[in-house]
């Protein structure tokens, strides 16, 4: 099978499979941006979707956890493997009881991350070389500071609309992305 990735790949025996799903792909994307926009209509209901998907992976995670628990060998590593998955599912119990409190405790977390990333972008812009793009890692980092910092000076009453604003951009922009591919394979097509 060519490879995109091979040197002797042919780009358009690859890409053959993409084009004959050219129309799902596009379908896809419109789901996505019609998504995103519902979601950035209404953040509130969003960010608390948003919260009991969080809630329903977390126990997930912790009954797959559980389940791996019996299958270490050890006394030791059974009992951190079992206490968790019971962490996990607890945690996602709660996130499902309490939504409006779990969204308050996330929106602290991503503001708080994105504050200590924004920073450390900026430190690493100003170690780069003078060559490289250090000037677009620098105001890279200035965003998501002033993004982190913005968060956590609204915190808590950001946690109302925060997820739901992420959850609907990057629905936006995830449909954006599928619908310009489905597009562009028409074009290499002719």
């Amino acid at each position: 099978m060519a490879s995109i990735f091979s040197p002797g790949g042919d780009i358009e025996t690859a890409l053959a499979p993409l084009r004959a799903k050219r129309g799902w792909i596009i379908a896809l994307g419109v789901v996505y941006l019609i998504s995103g926009l519902v979601a950035l209509g209404s953040v509130v209901a969003a960010t608390a979707a948003s919260v009991l998907v969080v809630g329903i992976m977390m126990v997930v995670a912790g009954v797959f956890e559980v389940i791996n628990a019996f299958q270490v060998k050890t006394w030791g590593r059974f009992f951190l493997w079992l206490l968790l998955g019971i962490l996990y599912i607890a945690a996602g119990i709660l996130a499902w009881d309490n939504p409006a409190l779990t969204a308050v405790w996330l929106t602290l977390f991503l503001g708080a991350a994105l504050a200590a990333s924004g920073i450390t972008r900026i430190f690493l812009a100003f170690g780069m070389k003078q060559g490289s793009p250090w000037i677009l890692v620098a105001v890279s980092g200035l965003v998501t500071l002033l993004l982190g910092v913005i968060i956590l000076v609204k915190w808590p009453v950001s946690a109302v609309y925060t997820l739901g604003i992420f959850l609907g951009v990057d629905l936006v922009f995830a449909g954006a992305s599928w619908i310009g591919l489905g597009f562009s394979l028409k074009k290499t097509q002719a």
